[in-house]
């Protein structure tokens, strides 16, 4: 049974890329779903050394089942790379000044964010804060 519930808990954990038309599509289908989810978006450049180090603490810390939001919800993670027009367009729209910058979403809405290359335990804790 406890493999069970890893596994499950394994596939409901998304990652992917995005450009601003799918970004829409997708906080516009969260306003259509529960709120059982906790979208972060990623801010990176491939230039930006800090992003270097933050990235993949994100994509481990997300797929980690042990992983907790204060609302034990799931976390998806959308990786935006700020050096396409797409990414640059979408840095815009959330007032980026810096990066990395990552933004928690609930239910479409930004419910909490952060700037600059955190170490784990200080990812954890601001997944605790969500």
């Amino acid at each position: 049974m406890a493999s069970f519930r890893f596994l499950a808990s394994r596939l409901s954990r998304r990652h992917f890329s995005t450009t601003p038309r799918r970004f829409e599509h997708y906080i516009d289908a969260d306003f259509h779903f529960p709120e059982e989810r906790i979208v972060l978006i990623d801010f990176y450049a491939h230039w930006c050394q800090p992003c270097k180090v933050l990235s993949p603490i994100l994509e481990q810390l997300t797929e980690d089942p042990s992983t907790k939001t204060v609302s034990r919800q799931p976390l998806d993670l959308v990786i935006i790379n700020s050096d396409t027009e797409d990414g640059r367009e979408l840095c815009q729209r959330f007032k980026v000044r810096a990066l990395p910058t990552v933004v928690a979403f609930q239910g479409g809405k930004a419910i909490k964010t952060f700037t600059g290359a955190l170490r784990e335990r200080q990812v954890r804790q601001f997944l605790r804060e969500i």
